[in-house]
C-alpha cells in the first residue's frame, strides 16, 4: 500500500506568534522552532512543501503540537520562579506575571507589573490627584501652578495675621480688616505713603485742601503740582482710550479675516481628504489589478505545461541546487504542474522529495502521485481506481527507474477531492539516492525528467 501524508487542515487556528526560546527549561531543538520567526511552535502547522509554521497557511500538525506542550518551561521574567509545561504556560501563566516589564499607560516608564499600582499611586509624574482645599482633580506635575490659583487655598492677611482664610475670601477679608495697610489712593501720583483703612478717609483730595481750613502738612506749591500732572494723567487717559478704539477695530477686522481663512483652511482640508479617499481607493484598484493579472499569469503556465492523455513529463532543472536545498531542509518537496487524463478528466499533479520522506527520508529519493480537485470531478467516477506507472527516465534511454501502483479505493487519497488536492500517495522508496550520487545518465546538464503515465482503461 503506498504511503500517505496527513490531512489538510480545514481552517487555521488563532494568529499568536511562537514562544520565546528562553521559556524552555530543557535543551532546545530545531524542530521545535518555526521555520519563520525561529520561535518555538504555537499551534503547528505544516506546509505542503514539509516546513513547520506556527501558524502559517497550511496544515495543522497536531503531533508536534501536543510533543511541544509537554515540554517543559520556566518564566522568562526575572525573578519569577514560575515552572510548568508550555501548555500550562500558555493557558495560566503567559501575559500575566506579576514580574512582566510592561510600560506605564501615563509616563510610558517600564515596570514590572506588580509595581504598577503602587506606581501610579506614589511615583507617576503623570497621575492625577485630588486638591486637598478644592477636591478638584489635576496632574501631579501642576500641582504648584494649581495651588496659586486654587479658590480654596488658605491665606494668611498681613495686616491682621489671621490664617486659613480661602483665597477666594481674602479680598473681602482685607476690604474689612482694620489692620491691613494698603497704598495711598494717590500713588499713581507720586504719594508712597502705606496706610491702615481707618486712615483711608484722614487722606485729603487737593480739593479738599483748597477749601478746608484743616491743618495739614502740604504746600501751595505741592496742591499745585499735584492738579497739574492730575491734567496730564487725564489727557493720557484719553489719548489711550483712542488708542484702544483704534485696536478694537483692527481686532475685529482681524477676527473677520482669520474667520475666512479658517474657513477657506476647512474647504482644503476637506478637499485634500477626498482626494486622499481617491488615492486610496486607485491604490487598492491597481492592486486588485496586479493581483488578477500574477494569478492570470499563473494560470497560463499550468495551462501551457498541463497534458490532457494521461501521460506526463516532468523536467526538473537546476537539480543540484534544489537537491541542496532539500538536505538543508529549505525546500524538501516540490510540486508538479497539473495535468489531465482528457480535456474533462481527472486532474493530477506529483510531488517529490529530492531528499526522502519518510521511511525514505535521506537515502531515497521519493514520489507521490496527488488527486487534484477538477472542474468535472461531478461528472467523474469515483473514487480513482487507474493504475498509476512512475519513472525516473535514463536519457540514454536504456534502464529507467520505474514503479507502479493499482489505487487502494478505501484510501481517502483516491475519493472525490472536498478541498484543492487530495493526501499524496505513491512511493517514499522510489530510487536510492546512490545512483543519483554516482556518474549515470539519469543526470544530464543538471536536470532530471520525472514521467507518470496514468492507465485509461474503463475511462
Amino acid at each position: 500500500m503506498a504511503a500517505q501524508e496527513p490531512s489538510p487542515p480545514s481552517s487555521l487556528e488563532g494568529n499568536k506568534p511562537g514562544f520565546p526560546r528562553k521559556i524552555l527549561a530543557n535543551k532546545l531543538e530545531d524542530k521545535h522552532l518555526c521555520n519563520i520567526c525561529q520561535k518555538i511552535l504555537r499551534r503547528p502547522f505544516q506546509a505542503q512543501c514539509g516546513h513547520r509554521f506556527s501558524p502559517a497557511s497550511a496544515f495543522p500538525d497536531n503531533a508536534a503540537k501536543r510533543e511541544v506542550e509537554a515540554l517543559e518551561a520556566v518564566c522568562i521574567n526575572e525573578g519569577c520562579s514560575w515552572t510548568g509545561t508550555i501548555k500550562e504556560y500558555e493557558a495560566t501563566h503567559e501575559g500575566q506575571c506579576d514580574f512582566m516589564i510592561i510600560p506605564c499607560p501615563s509616563c510610558k516608564e517600564l515596570l514590572r507589573a506588580n509595581e504598577l499600582e503602587r506606581h501610579n499611586e506614589r511615583e507617576c509624574p503623570e497621575r492625577t490627584l485630588n486638591c486637598k482645599y478644592c477636591k478638584e482633580p489635576f496632574h501631579f506635575k501642576n500641582i504648584k501652578a494649581h495651588d496659586e490659583i486654587c479658590p480654596k487655598y488658605p491665606m494668611i492677611c498681613e495686616g491682621c495675621a489671621k490664617k486659613k482664610i480661602p483665597r477666594e475670601k481674602y479680598v473681602d477679608h482685607i476690604k474689612l480688616c482694620t489692620k491691613f495697610r494698603t497704598p495711598c489712593r494717590f500713588h499713581v501720583v507720586g504719594c508712597d505713603m502705606s496706610v491702615s483703612k481707618p486712615q483711608w478717609n484722614l487722606i485729603l483730595t487737593p480739593r479738599d485742601l483748597l477749601y478746608t481750613s484743616f491743618t495739614v502738612p502740604l504746600s501751595q506749591t505741592k496742591v499745585a503740582e499735584l492738579s497739574r500732572r492730575c491734567q496730564e494723567l487725564e489727557l493720557k487717559v484719553g489719548t489711550f482710550e483712542n488708542i484702544v478704539c483704534v485696536l478694537n477695530r483692527e481686532m475685529e477686522r482681524s477676527a473677520t479675516t482669520m474667520e475666512a481663512y479658517n474657513r477657506q483652511h476647512r474647504l482644503d482640508q476637506d478637499k485634500i481628504e477626498i482626494l486622499n479617499n481617491k488615492v486610496r481607493q486607485l491604490e487598492r484598484t491597481v492592486g486588485l489589478r496586479d493581483l488578477s493579472i500574477v494569478e492570470m499569469e499563473g494560470k497560463m503556465r499550468e495551462m501551457s505545461a498541463a497534458t490532457y492523455d494521461g501521460v506526463f513529463v516532468w523536467k526538473i532543472s537546476d537539480f543540484s541546487k534544489k537537491r541542496q536545498d532539500a538536505v538543508a531542509g529549505r525546500a524538501p518537496a516540490m510540486f508538479s504542474p497539473a495535468f489531465y487524463t482528457s480535456k474533462y478528466g481527472y486532474k493530477m499533479c506529483l510531488r517529490i522529495y529530492l531528499n526522502g520522506d519518510g521511511t525514505g527520508r535521506g537515502t531515497h529519493l521519493s514520489l507521490f502521485f496527488v488527486v487534484m480537485r477538477g472542474h468535472s470531478d461531478a461528472l467523474l467516477k469515483w473514487p480513482f481506481n487507474q493504475k498509476v506507472t512512475l519513472m525516473l527516465l535514463d536519457q540514454n534511454n536504456r534502464e529507467h527507474i520505474i514503479d507502479a501502483f493499482r489505487p487502494d479505493i478505501s484510501s481517502s487519497s483516491f475519493q472525490r477531492p472536498v478541498s484543492d488536492m487530495n493526501i499524496a500517495s505513491g512511493c517514499p522508496l522510489f530510487c536510492p539516492l546512490s545512483k543519483l550520487d554516482s556518474k549515470n545518465s539519469y543526470i544530464r546538464d543538471d536536470t532530471i525528467f520525472i514521467k507518470a503515465i496514468v492507465d485509461l482503461t474503463g475511462l
